[in-house]
């Protein structure tokens, strides 16, 4: 699962892939580099999306991969009632699913983040039940990484609307996530920088698409803090909290 990322960037930062450098102060200019990418707002957040063959672009699209069969906006609104969730695609269903399958082999994209957000579920000696925990993962090193995803084009049939809309490839937890997201043991397929460029740019066939979607990033590469419960409406959302009664997890 990954429902809630963010990008702390500078005015004069670039997202490069390989050689090439993209701005992003436009973005951050217009405010549509945030902190916090909450997923269940459904609005948009920035993409790296294939050009040409040698180049991308960044885009913002909308946060919900809306499948092809869905008509309006309306058909969207009712699908989110029933409790159908759309900002993820599962690795292990892009080739083989209906819905993903046409995306993954043609329409690849990157998300660009430099933390996101997930629940450790823990319950304390003097707790009826568990209680979750909220971390913020980063990268250990680097400023920012590369989430892979894939892309729809989007129509409504009764307004005329149209954007692109992406969701976020998730897979099995590797060993730190198991420890923090230790319900559901999912994560964010991170893909280090060879592999983000193959994901994006390079026409894959489904042997390929398979080897890197296996991939798991180590766990050593990734770093973890607890934060506020509350960092949802927190100016200081990444803060590090801690909880006295929960035990440290193994880094």
């Amino acid at each position: 699962m990954c429902n809630f990322y963010g990008y702390q960037v500078s005015l004069a930062s670039y997202i490069r892939l390989q050689k090439i450098e993209k701005q992003l102060g436009t973005l951050l200019a217009l405010s549509e580099l945030k902190i916090l990418y909450n997923g269940f707002e459904y609005g948009k957040a920035p993409v790296l999306r294939k050009t040409t063959s040698t180049d991308f672009e960044l885009e913002l699209m909308h946060w919900e991969f809306i499948p092809s069969w869905i008509r309006t906006m309306e058909d969207v609104k009712n699908a989110r009632k029933q409790g159908i969730p759309w900002l993820n695609a599962s690795s292990e269903k892009l080739l083989e699913s209906k819905m993903f399958r046409e995306a993954t082999l043609k329409r690849r994209c990157l998300v660009p983040a430099s933390h996101f957000f997930e629940w450790r579920s823990f319950k304390p000696a003097s707790a009826k039940k568990e209680i979750k925990y909220p971390y913020c993962i980063a990268d250990r090193k680097a400023e920012y990484f590369f989430m892979a995803g894939i892309w729809n084009p989007f129509t409504d049939k009764e307004t005329g609307e149209a954007f692109n809309c992406f969701a976020i490839v998730t897979t099995a937890a590797n060993p730190i996530m198991q420890q923090i997201h230790n319900n559901k043991k999912r994560m964010p397929l991170i893909l280090p920088e060879p592999y983000a460029w193959q994901w994006l740019m390079e026409d894959l066939n489904e042997t390929e698409i398979k080897e890197i979607i296996s991939i798991k990033i180590e766990s050593i590469a990734l770093k973890a803090h607890t934060i506020s419960k509350d960092f949802k409406t927190s100016l200081q959302p990444l803060a590090k909290y801690e909880y006295e009664e929960l035990p440290s997890i193994n880094l």
